[in-house]
């Protein structure tokens, strides 16, 4: 995939599972790596592993939902790098509950976390890529909001907001060069969703893909990295589902 010398991206969440794993594939490709996270340690191993692929990388550690550290990173990372061309909204957080079990303060966070982050974080790094007529914006929705679930409605409100998000960016965006795409990945192996379902539930999860297993972060950023390469240019407004051929038999 091509398109990403002197290209400076944004993940975050990257402090474990998809985001450090984009992170890094970004770096391998040659961008330099803006990556942010409210866990500072996990955030710092994920410097490292950039670094050691000899990309270059700033870390921004903070909660995503505060609007204020969102443009205070987006002008320290403009001041350095002169621009912000990639933005990869991945962080997220999640816990299956039922609707009973939701209460406003669970509710407002979810959406704080996955809508108001995605979208503050795109807004800061827009004008930038209208400068420069080229810009990426990668959602991390899920397969959840394509279809629903039995419980974790909160999360999947929020994720389904993130595709709105998506579709609305690619038409407004279209015309300045900046396409905006989202990723509804299936089953993946991670740290959020290990502590949610458990080893045991994961292993009952997979007995259901077709292929057998879920993902590893690694190939979600495969489909992130295509995204966002030059060979991507013509994909707009799209919703790319890796999930092991999950949804052919039933979200």
């Amino acid at each position: 995939m091509n398109g990403f010398d002197g290209k400076v991206a944004l993940v975050t969440g990257a402090a474990s599972g998809m985001g450090r794993s984009h992170a890094v594939k970004l770096a391998q490709l040659g961008a330099a790596v803006i990556i942010q996270d409210i866990d500072a340690k996990g955030l710092a191993e994920t410097q490292a592993l950039v670094e050691a692929e000899g990309g270059t990388c700033a870390a921004f550690v903070f909660d995503i939902s505060d609007v204020a550290a969102i443009a205070d990173m987006s002008a320290k990372v403009l001041d350095r790098f002169g621009s912000l061309d990639i933005v990869v909204n991945n962080a997220g957080i999640g816990r299956d509950r039922v609707i009973e079990d939701i209460d406003q303060a669970a509710f407002d966070r979810m959406i704080s976390v996955h809508v108001k982050g995605s979208f503050f974080c795109a807004k800061a790094a827009v004008p930038a890529m209208k400068a420069k007529g080229w810009g990426r914006i990668i959602n991390v929705s899920s397969r959840w909001a394509q279809a629903g679930h039995f419980m974790a409605s909160d999360y999947i409100a929020a994720k389904g907001a993130v595709l709105g998000l998506t579709k609305a960016w690619a038409k407004e965006l279209a015309p300045f060069g900046i396409t905006v795409n989202a990723i509804a990945p299936g089953g993946v192996w991670s740290r959020m969703v290990l502590e949610n379902l458990g080893e045991e539930g994961v292993r009952h999860e997979e007995s259901q893909v077709p292929l057998g297993r879920w993902a590893q972060p690694e190939e979600i950023s495969e489909t992130m990295a295509f995204l966002a390469s030059d060979e991507a240019a013509f994909i707009t407004g799209q919703v790319l589902s890796p999930n092991g051929g999950k949804t052919i038999v039933g979200f």
